[in-house]
C-alpha cells in the first residue's frame, strides 16, 4: 500500500511540474527543486545538484532525466518509470490535441502574445535555478575556476562565432576534476606516509 501511494504521489507531482512547466528541462529544473526539495524533502539540495548534473551529461531531456533520477531515489525502477510517465505525459497530450485542431496555433495573435511573455518567464525560471544551484554548491578555488573558466570559454565561443562543442567542454572540467581529485588523493597519502 506504501508503495502505491508513493508511486502515484511521483506520478502526480512530476505529472503537475510537465503540465505547468513551460521552456523545456533548464526551467522546471527550479521547479523539481521547489517541489522535491523543499516541500516534499524527497532529497537534499547537494542531491539535486548532483541529479541535475548527472541529468544534463546523460542522453535524454534534462527534465525527463531528473524526473527518472528523482523517481529512482524514492521507489526504483518502478519509481523511476512513475515519474518519467507522468512528465511526459502532460506534454504528448498537449502537443496531439494541438496537432490535432490547429494548424496554425502560433500565428493566433493571442497565442503569440501569451508566448512571449511565457519567455520573459522561462528565463526568470532559468536564471532561478542557476543562482540556486550555485548556492548550495561546494565552493573551493578550484570549483570557482573551473567555472569561471567554462563560462569565458562559453561566452567567447558565443561572441567570436568559435565552432566550439560544450559536449567537450564537459570532458575537459570532467578530465580536470578527475586528475584535481586523484592529486589530492595522492599528497593525502604521502603525508600520512610521512606522519
Amino acid at each position: 500500500m506504501k508503495q502505491k501511494r508513493i508511486l502515484l504521489d511521483l506520478f502526480l507531482t512530476f505529472m503537475k511540474i510537465g503540465a505547468f512547466t513551460f521552456g523545456g528541462g533548464y526551467a522546471m529544473i527550479s521547479v523539481i527543486e521547489d517541489i522535491c526539495v523543499e516541500r516534499k524533502k524527497w532529497m537534499t539540495h547537494d542531491d539535486m545538484v548532483n541529479v541535475t548534473v548527472v541529468a544534463e551529461s546523460t542522453p535524454g531531456p534534462i527534465a525527463i532525466n531528473c524526473a527518472t533520477f528523482v523517481g529512482s531515489l524514492q521507489a526504483g525502477i518502478p519509481g523511476a518509470a512513475a515519474a518519467t510517465i507522468g512528465i511526459v505525459v502532460p506534454s504528448f497530450f498537449i502537443i496531439f490535441i494541438i496537432s490535432l485542431f490547429l494548424d496554425n496555433f502560433l500565428e493566433i495573435t493571442i497565442v503569440a502574445n501569451a508566448f512571449r511573455g511565457i519567455r520573459i518567464a522561462v528565463g526568470v525560471l532559468i536564471i532561478h535555478a542557476a543562482v540556486t544551484m550555485l548556492k548550495n554548491m561546494h565552493k573551493d578555488l578550484f570549483s570557482c575556476l573551473l567555472l569561471g573558466g567554462a563560462f569565458l570559454v562559453m561566452l567567447l565561443s558565443d561572441l567570436l562565432f568559435w565552432n566550439f562543442s560544450s559536449i567537450l567542454l564537459l570532458f575537459v572540467a570532467g578530465a580536470a576534476g578527475f586528475f584535481f581529485y586523484m592529486i589530492q588523493k595522492v599528497l593525502l597519502w604521502k603525508g600520512g606516509q610521512k606522519k
